[in-house]
């Protein structure tokens, strides 16, 4: 190929992958935000709706940034403190948005898929107005929250581009389930309220769906207070799973070496900000 040829193959390609950046951009991106962090109503079938919305400090309109659910549990609460959004706020270090969604009744029944529309709600507000990177859409939860985030990447597989399921199970149903999502999965294998051979069944969904090997994953043994991780081979580009058993019950910050649930000591923040993290 001639050498003008070569340098205007090499700009297109270059050009190519600067376009494909700036699209990855939701319309919100450029714009003086009307959005501050804070809580929101919106009308979903006729009933009012609540999130809450953090923006990072020193928000920049110009920058996509990650988007991530943190979906509360039954009754539960996910953004504060140190646990604030599972431990996710702290380590992304103003990298993302966070939206925290409340449920009716305090749960995600998604009775006629009500809370999956809620969450497409959300998502167009915040992008019309906020900097967001269409193709980092996370989710994640602990219990009912898990079952929401997992009833997401069931039916909204080209929306979310990962999800994190503490300790879930089907409470808030599956419309799909075909399509591959990336899937980080963890489960407490004494688990008395939402079993893990339950946990198990969800895990296998996007094993299947995202075309990885199937086999026995990696557990652990009661009394051991650890906990064992399995990395899936085989899946599809870009769609990983990863399986996490420990051993405690139905508790969504388990800590290595000792009982009960802590949100410092906890090894699931790291381990979920690095399956995210991973996709750029």
């Amino acid at each position: 190929m001639p050498r003008q040829h070569s340098c205007l193959a090499s700009f297109a390609l270059v050009l190519l992958a600067v376009v494909s950046a700036v699209f990855a951009g939701s319309v919100g991106c450029g714009k003086t935000p009307t959005l501050k962090s804070g809580t929101y109503n919106a009308t979903v079938n006729n009933k009012n709706r609540q999130y809450i919305l953090k923006i990072p400090d020193n928000y920049d309109s110009s920058k996509p940034y990650k988007l991530i659910f943190g979906l509360h549990w039954l009754t539960g609460t996910v953004e504060k403190d140190v646990w604030a959004y599972y431990g996710l706020q702290r380590l992304a270090n103003n990298s993302a948005i966070f939206i925290a969604p409340q449920g009716l009744n305090n749960g995600w029944a998604n009775t006629g898929g009500e809370d999956i529309t809620f969450i497409d709600t959300i998502i167009k507000t915040v992008e019309a107005d906020l900097c967001v990177n269409e193709k980092l859409r996370f989710s994640t939860g602990f219990s009912y929250g898990a079952a929401m985030s997992y009833s997401l990447a069931c039916s909204r597989p080209d929306i979310f581009r990962a999800v994190a399921v503490l300790s879930g199970g089907l409470l808030s149903g599956c419309d799909g389930g075909t399509k591959p999502v990336a899937f980080y999965g963890q489960h407490g294998i004494s688990d008395q309220v939402l079993t893990v051979a339950g946990g198990r069944q969800l895990r296998d969904t996007f094993v299947k769906a995202n075309g990885c090997t199937a086999g026995n994953a990696a557990t652990v043994t009661k009394g051991s207070k650890t906990h064992a991780k399995t990395v899936y081979s085989g899946c599809s580009s870009g769609h990983p799973v990863v399986w996490v058993e420990f051993d405690e019950g139905h508790i969504p910050a388990p800590q290595d070496g000792a009982t009960g649930t802590s949100g410092s000591k906890t090894w699931t923040p790291a381990e979920t900000w690095e399956f995210f993290s991973q996709f750029t």
